[in-house]
């Protein structure tokens, strides 16, 4: 896909909000693929547990659609472009070719399609788009003990994403001094994911991606409930100080 043109006018800022790992459902079809393996599907390597519920609070807080993938991340990863051989796992690998091709197209692109068109539309109408990809880690991987509550995901290249999550952990961190957030850990944001996706489609004027990581373990504690008010009240504080700090780039240039 070509780059999308230049717009007329940028006039306000439009949360996208999505999750790729908000389920672990198998399709009836390929369901023989995965007997005996419902502690994996189950696992943190099926699906992003808790991702979809702060995906969704979020929505409801913002009110702001989800586009979510609830299908197992073991049957396609969907945060994956589909060259990356990771996209397939240990349970899809050796499928012949117009299998995996009826997979990305039933199980893959509608996310992929959905997503761009309304990215599309927001830019058509004069938007500027900030997607925030709704994930969860792990406390502990491979024996090691991941040191942050929330991690924000972005690609330093761009300065429009970096300064948003500079001013994102600003904020967080500033209504709770004790919450540990990270940028680009436990991961780095310019590596293969969906935001990487469409920053090779859309302009840094015009979209910026980031992926919100969020413990597992804060998730699943009393503290929840906390943290998902506290990121609300810092996206929305967020998303209203940079249509504020737009307009009035263009009131001094005269636009």
């Amino acid at each position: 896909m070509a780059r999308s043109s230049r717009p007329t006018a940028i006039r306000q800022q439009s949360l996208l909000l999505t999750c790729e790992h908000g389920g672990n459902r198998i399709p009836r079809e390929y369901a023989h693929l995965f007997r005996g393996a419902a502690r994996a599907v189950g696992s943190h390597r099926g699906w992003d547990p808790g991702a979809l519920a702060l995906a969704k609070f979020l929505g409801r807080s913002l009110r702001r659609p989800v586009q979510a993938v609830t299908w197992c991340r073991l049957l396609v990863e969907s945060n994956r472009a589909p060259t990356n051989p990771r996209i397939w796992s240990r349970y899809t690998a050796a499928l012949p070719a117009n299998a995996k091709q009826d997979i990305l197209e039933r199980y893959w692109w509608p996310h992929r399609r959905e997503v761009e068109a309304q990215i599309v539309r927001q830019l058509a109408r004069g938007s500027r788009v900030f997607h925030v990809a709704v994930h969860s880690f792990v406390p502990v991987l491979a024996g090691e003990r991941r040191n942050a509550d929330i991690g924000l995901l972005y690609d330093s290249r761009r300065p429009r994403e970096k300064a948003l999550c500079i001013r994102w952990q600003s904020l967080l961190q500033a209504l709770d001094p004790t919450l540990r957030v990270r940028r680009n850990y436990p991961y780095r944001g310019a590596t293969d994911g969906f935001p990487a996706w469409l920053r090779r489609r859309h302009r840094e004027d015009q979209y910026a991606g980031v992926e919100l990581e969020i413990n597992q373990a804060v998730l699943a504690g009393k503290s929840r409930n906390h943290v998902q008010h506290l990121i609300a009240e810092t996206l929305d504080a967020l998303i209203q100080a940079d249509g504020t700090r737009r307009r009035s780039r263009r009131r001094r240039s005269g636009e």
